[in-house]
């Protein structure tokens, strides 16, 4: 079943790609086209970004570097049965071919490479992030304000009206995070991503360990969405116990990764993705499909 967020906009009719529009005159029957065009865009997006505005969104990442279909099969059935609003996939068009035949929720492809965007939403993808930067920083690699800065700019020099998402760094100072988040606002940036868990070592376990993981990300949250206009959504290290506290620092949303994808079983993942939404009080599924067919 598709959403209506999907069933919108199909891959060979994506009004998206600036450039790769005809320079043909236009005739009347081209200027109402594209005022349908431009209606059907401007409604994509409101559905795409729904959940930020209402304050309940939640991202379930699969990895920007995770090209194992099956878990990425796993991952999207999961955030699909388990009551998430979004997910969030490795850039790569056959992946979101496969993700958007598993789900209706909108699909978010991750990169650091600003034209590879174009192909994966000709697929279907209905929303992009410049993040999830974790895998580089395992190989020693980081991203400077001035290196996120210039991805944005490109990304919305080529997809100008996407719903684009970026991580602000977790190896910035926390005043440094303030201040990029500010700059990739003016940039046109529809949502701010914090992270921070691969920089926290908590010293206890159970609950204690969970809110200390999730410190250093829920700071940045409280910080950056006092300082943006634009919704903020707290990712990385996050827990069912965490959750609520991100949206209560200011986020509007939620992304969870790696308490999901490390899972060794679909059941599992699904199971952790339920108690992650109640813990966010989301609709249940059955809430969300009435609340579909009442705008409809």
């Amino acid at each position: 079943m598709s959403s209506p967020s999907q069933s919108l906009l199909k891959p060979n009719q994506i009004p998206l790609l600036g450039s790769a529009l005809s320079s043909k005159p236009w005739s009347p029957s081209r200027r109402r086209a594209s005022l349908t065009t431009r209606a059907i865009l401007s409604t994509s997006r409101e559905l795409t970004l729904k959940g930020f505005h209402e304050r309940r969104a939640l991202k379930i990442i699969s990895g920007l570097q995770n090209f194992d279909t099956e878990n990425v099969s796993s991952v999207v059935t999961a955030a699909d049965k388990g009551g998430a609003t979004h997910v969030d996939i490795a850039c790569d068009p056959e992946l979101v071919r496969l993700a958007i035949a598993l789900t209706s929720l909108p699909v978010c492809v991750s990169s650091v490479d600003p034209a590879a965007f174009v192909a994966a939403v000709k697929a279907g993808a209905l929303m992009v992030e410049i993040g999830n930067y974790d895998s580089f920083y395992e190989t020693g690699m980081v991203f400077s304000p001035d290196q996120i800065l210039d991805l944005t700019k490109e990304t919305r020099r080529i997809l100008p009206s996407v719903p684009l998402s970026v991580t602000v760094p977790h190896t910035l100072s926390l005043p440094d995070q303030v201040k990029l988040a500010e700059l990739l606002e003016q940039e046109g940036a529809d949502i701010i991503q914090t992270e921070g868990g691969k920089c926290s070592n908590p010293s206890a376990s159970g609950v204690l360990g969970l809110i200390e993981k999730a410190t250093p990300t829920l700071a940045a949250a409280y910080s950056i969405s006092r300082a943006v206009k634009i919704p903020v959504m707290c990712s990385s290290g996050l827990s069912a116990v965490t959750a609520p506290m991100a949206i209560a620092a200011g986020a509007a949303g939620v992304g969870v990764g790696s308490a999901i994808n490390k899972l060794n079983d679909v059941v599992a993942m699904i199971a952790e993705v339920k108690n992650i939404a109640d813990s966010l009080k989301l609709p249940s599924k059955r809430d969300v499909r009435k609340e579909r067919s009442l705008n409809l």
